[in-house]
């Protein structure tokens, strides 16, 4: 079951737009891809975690480690596969984040279940799960051999027209969004969630979609960025 798991007034107003149009959406506003009907897939669950600092609303993402075999280095939400014993989409999305980066599950109010994405890649059929954290705790890489590292990042740093562009691979057809800020670079699956979730939230603003890069020569710039020392990380990075 998609649509939400709460009412309006059990999210801070800011959160309500987005909570509101959970209950409407399909699968067509965050990718196009679905899973297959003649071919198996692994259902997997990713954690959209969003709470509010004093600077405003942010949300939970991770690196990943660079020495994994799939997605290593990069940016994504918490989560992962499901195991026997979650009992559906947000046990797997709150077990994941909690092994993943420490969140403390006691202060995680899920709010919705978004519609089932596929993963081509990875032949996941991930299940995107909406939380509001009610009561923040620390957070950190808690195993750096799946994780390297943590970070609250804010939406108006994801929304800033001067971090957020597109990129293609050369060679193929496929382009998507993509997010410099602070100390990561965010394309892929996660990118393009993202940028769904700030556009249907009401937080997006006017950007560049013309601004297309390629994708391994802007991640190259970006990692030379960090080495130089050019560009700051997010505090709670970890």
């Amino acid at each position: 079951m998609t649509g939400p798991l709460v009412g309006l007034e059990a999210v801070p107003g800011w959160l309500r737009p987005l909570l509101k149009v959970s209950a409407e959406v399909d699968s067509r506003a965050f990718s196009r891809f679905t899973p297959p009907q003649d071919r198996p897939t692994r259902p997997a669950a990713v954690l959209i975690l969003l709470g509010e600092r004093p600077d405003g609303p942010d949300v939970l993402l991770q690196r990943r480690a660079d020495t994994l075999g799939a997605h290593a280095g990069q940016v994504s939400f918490p989560g992962g596969g499901a195991e026997d014993g979650d009992g559906g989409p947000v046990g797997t999305a709150l077990r994941e984040a909690e092994e993943e980066t420490g969140v403390d599950p006691s202060g995680v109010l899920p709010i919705a279940v978004l519609p089932e994405l596929f993963v081509p890649v990875s032949r996941f059929a991930v299940t995107p799960v909406l939380a509001h954290w009610r009561t923040p705790s620390p957070v950190h890489a808690v195993d750096p051999g799946e994780t390297a590292a943590v970070a609250r990042v804010a939406l108006s740093e994801l929304t800033d027209p001067a971090h957020r562009f597109q990129v293609r691979k050369s060679g193929a057809p496929w382009r998507g969004p993509a997010f410099d800020v602070g100390g990561l670079f965010v394309w892929g699956f996660t990118a393009g969630l993202l940028s769904a979730l700030l556009s249907l939230g009401g937080w997006e603003r006017e950007w560049d979609t013309g601004d297309v890069r390629d994708l391994d020569v802007a991640l190259a710039e970006h990692q030379a960025r960090i080495a130089a020392g050019s560009q700051g990380v997010p505090s709670e990075l970890g």
